[in-house]
């Protein structure tokens, strides 16, 4: 069966469904502490526990990813990603949402990478960058309206949020019935799941662009975690308010990774991973200074600025370096490391919130944003190679061929 746009536009839906795991409940956790009987710092565990479990079944699936079919892990994936949800909606205990929360990931742990590997099957070359653009606009959509919906289904009772997963459970069946299987590769001798993605982090370039992953992820749950509490806190927002506040940064992703093609044809990944996490820390810093919403709002633009230029530089950076042999086992590591900056983040910021206090919480991760922007500066010529020369190669080559035909 050809690979159709319609085909793309499920894994765009799953992209989607990865980033809503955690993005879905942020807004909504301040309004969970009185029904949960729990604090502020403990309520984020329930993202912690989703993202924790995500990133240790992303390497035990990325074992067996580059050897069976697709279908066969994406299709239940779903399934496990939706039921617990749907049992959330009538849990009103801590533990027992805790449980079902690290159940969930399992069935999320798959669905970037099996979303990226696909794109690796059905697209080549300069096709494969386009159809990665698409899943990062889709990573940016969630990103602008999760939000909004956790906050808008939280003004119909606390737990309504966790209504949305279980739509996972028809879309599994749509993908069952709906999508080709990619894989064309029968034999396994040269597949040996983490083993060859292991191997392959031998190499600097791919073990840094892994960490570039955790880190932006690290960054972007500093904010969808924190700045909420910081909108009820000190500016008395409800969770509705706050999801829409938190969709302006998404709006600036949306904008920006729009804009990353382009950006690319004229610099360099590095360069363009760089201003990423120097607009995404000095946001994230200047966050702890302002008080205000007038304040807030370009400073959540401007974070979401440089979300998107990172985030996506990165993903098409791993694509390309990783070697064809262990792309599977390197995405999987790739995706794991993601979740577990989003795991991360809640339990480290936390610690700096219970010994000192939100502003502190926002200078130590904008801080950490701004570190890694220089090391990525310091270490350009790394990754300064044929890599990005490829791609404006292959672009010029397609342009020479277009007038050529004209």
């Amino acid at each position: 069966m050809q690979f159709k746009n319609a085909h793309l536009l499920m894994l765009c839906i799953t992209a989607y469904f990865a980033m809503a795991g955690g993005a879905l409940l942020a807004p909504v956790l301040p309004e969970m502490v009185e029904p949960l009987k729990t604090t502020s710092h403990e309520v984020g565990l329930l993202i912690s526990a989703f993202t924790l479990s995500t990133a240790i079944f992303t390497l035990v699936i990325g074992h067996f990813i580059d050897r069976m079919n697709r279908k066969k892990i994406l299709v239940p994936c779903l399934v496990i990603y939706g039921l617990p949800g749907l049992v959330s909606y009538f849990t009103a205990d801590m533990q027992l949402l805790l449980i079902l929360r690290f159940i969930q990931g399992i069935g999320a742990a798959a669905l970037l990478p099996l979303t990226m590997l696909v794109i690796a099957d059905a697209y080549k070359g300069h096709e494969s960058l386009h159809a990665m653009s698409k899943v990062s606009m889709a990573l940016a959509i969630g990103s602008v309206s999760a939000p909004l919906i956790g906050g808008g289904l939280a003004s119909f009772g606390w737990n309504c949020p966790f209504l949305f997963y279980a739509l996972s459970l028809p879309f599994a069946f749509v993908v069952l019935t709906s999508l080709p299987e990619t894989r064309v590769r029968k034999d396994s001798d040269n597949h040996k799941g983490l083993i060859n993605g292991f191997k392959a982090l031998k190499e600097l370039r791919v073990t840094y662009t892994v960490f570039q992953g955790f880190a932006i992820f690290f960054l972007l749950y500093s904010v969808l975690v924190y700045v909420p509490f910081m909108l009820e806190n000190v500016l008395g927002y409800s969770a509705k308010e706050a999801g829409l506040m938190l969709a302006f940064q998404g709006i600036a992703i949306i904008f920006t990774v729009s804009r990353v093609k382009s950006l690319a044809s004229k610099y360099s990944k590095t360069t363009i991973i760089t201003a990423g996490f120097v607009l995404s820390g000095l946001a994230i810093l200047f966050i702890s200074f302002a008080h205000s919403i007038v304040a807030v709002l370009p400073l959540l633009l401007l974070f979401g600025a440089g979300y998107g230029l990172a985030q996506t530089a990165i993903d098409t950076q791993i694509i390309q370096t990783a070697p064809s042999e262990a792309k599977g086992g390197v995405l999987s590591i790739h995706n794991s490391l993601k979740f577990v900056g989003t795991c991360l983040s809640p339990i480290v910021l936390g610690i700096v919130l219970s010994h000192f206090d939100l502003d502190t919480v926002f200078i130590v991760a904008g801080s950490f944003g701004l570190l890694i922007a220089l090391i990525t500066y310091l270490m350009k010529n790394l990754f300064e190679d044929s890599g990005d020369k490829n791609i404006k190669e292959i672009e010029k080559e397609i342009e020479t061929k277009v007038s050529v035909s004209n």
